[in-house]
């Protein structure tokens, strides 16, 4: 995959996501729709995307999560669950419990596509399930959601470039931190190898974090629950008492809020998060976190059942599409549209919508 044209990366960071209802009620989102479809070194081009208001019939459709473990595939849930039900379609859920567990997802498709129409995935791989899909691709649209997979036998796709969204988090530490100023200590928190969508934000936030003052001085990768990133920090802060940032996912992001505070470092280590949830939101108005980008999840949802109704529908022809990335920080936080990013508060797994 080649890396986002410069053109396409600035207007993905710095225009914000739109969502417009014209004078006859019709809703339409504001997205990126990207030429050739699947490959995020092309061009990504405005486009006014007018969702449907019904479904021919209820169809079934299959949702396929890595896990349910952080509020972001939370509000990746609660989207689908909104559309699926303004469609009247209905929508089972299932999660695999993480990103190492490769056979549970694939187990869990085979059972729950028998009795779908059509099968949204959110993989735990990029490639692992291609055998699966190319087979079930015969039968039914499959439709990718937020992760980045391989894609052949998909029909459509609902995401954002992932390079950009590393990216983004890079070039807002790089204005923090530009080249030439005091060298900064940085952990570095990739995620789970082996994930889509961890490599494209490594090979979007390095070339960024090459440009800035830091000095990387630890990676380490592993699974995003919180437990576990809790270690791994707990392992940097062993080796590495004198680091000045954490940069890593959204959970990391949690985990090194309660870590500092627990041994005294809150505002002595600065923290950024690569993607935007709930609790980035809480701890950057609290000045926990500096700031993180946002890829507007729920809408991500909510585009990929209404991809999949056209699919079945023969109405499909955005094959690829997605929110705009909007930086998240203290500044920013007035401004930003949070439905179209985070689950109400209220809001709890939905696993089957009838």
């Amino acid at each position: 995959m080649r890396l986002l044209r410069k053109k396409t990366l600035l207007a993905a960071v710095l225009v914000p996501f739109l969502s417009l209802s014209p004078a006859g009620g019709q809703e339409v989102w504001q997205v990126d729709r990207w030429t050739p479809a699947f490959d995020y070194g092309g061009t990504a081009e405005t486009y006014s995307y007018a969702p449907l208001t019904a479904a021919e019939r209820p169809w079934r459709i299959c949702a396929s999560y890595p896990h349910l473990k952080d509020s972001y595939w939370l509000s990746v849930n609660y989207g689908m669950v909104e559309q699926a039900r303004r469609l009247q379609v209905r929508l089972e859920v299932v999660e695999a419990g993480g990103y190492p567990n490769l056979e549970r997802q694939k187990a869990q498709i085979a059972q729950c596509a028998a009795k779908a129409d059509a099968l949204i995935v959110g993989t735990v791989s990029y490639d692992g399930l291609t055998p699966e899909i190319r087979d079930l691709a015969r039968r039914m649209p499959v439709i990718a959601a937020v992760n980045d997979i391989d894609s052949r036998g998909i029909s459509a796709k609902s995401g954002v470039s992932w390079i950009a969204m590393g990216a983004a988090i890079g070039d807002y530490f790089t204005r923090l931190h530009p080249k030439g100023g005091k060298p900064v200590k940085v952990a570095w928190f990739p995620g789970p190898k082996g994930a889509g969508w961890v490599d494209f934000v490594r090979r979007g936030i390095e070339p960024a974090l090459a440009k800035s003052s830091a000095n990387i001085v630890a990676v380490k990768w592993g699974d995003t629950g919180f437990e576990a990133q809790l270690l791994l920090l707990e392992e940097v802060i062993e080796e590495y008492p004198d680091i000045d940032y954490v940069i890593g996912s959204a959970v990391t992001a949690d985990a090194a809020v309660s870590l500092f505070r627990a041994k005294n470092l809150t505002g002595r280590i600065g923290i950024l998060a690569d993607y935007f949830t709930h609790s980035t939101y809480r701890a950057i108005k609290r000045g926990k976190v500096i700031a993180a980008p946002t890829d507007q999840p729920v809408m991500q949802g909510r585009i990929a059942v209404d991809q999949a109704v056209r699919a079945l529908e023969g109405t499909l022809s955005a094959r690829h599409v997605g929110p705009r990335i909007e930086i998240v920080d203290q500044a920013s936080l007035k401004h930003i549209d949070a439905g179209n990013s985070l689950a109400p508060a209220w809001f709890r797994p939905i696993f089957e919508v009838k």
